[in-house]
């Protein structure tokens, strides 16, 4: 089936757009969630199957962007055990220090 770059279709979670726009946002996200993401069309709702788009996508010279790291990808940052080891780790001098301008800092 031909498709028109200008058709309306919605990528999941990013809403109504052109076809073409639609699949230069897909290939820019990560792997990971490109497996994830679907584009249906406006017309008649059908879901734009991943050979099609990556067919649509290599004819339309849109390259998929593997090097991105995606936000969702990074592992979580456990901020309060890091705080807690440099905490553990400081001398109480610099605690002290540390606290006093944190205290006028917070009151201007």
């Amino acid at each position: 089936m031909t498709s028109d770059p200008e058709e309306s279709v919605r990528l999941q979670g990013y809403g109504e757009m052109t076809l073409r726009t639609a699949i230069a946002t897909l290939m820019a996200l990560a792997p990971r969630e490109r497996s994830d993401a679907a584009i249906f069309r406006v017309r008649d709702d059908s879901r734009l199957a991943s050979s099609e788009i990556a067919e649509l996508a290599s004819s339309w010279g849109i390259m998929p962007t593997a090097e991105i790291r995606s936000p969702k990808l990074v592992p979580d940052q456990h901020w309060p055990d890091i705080v807690r080891g440099m905490v553990r780790e400081a001398p109480l001098p610099s605690l002290m220090v540390a606290f006093l301008i944190g205290v006028l800092v917070a009151r201007r």
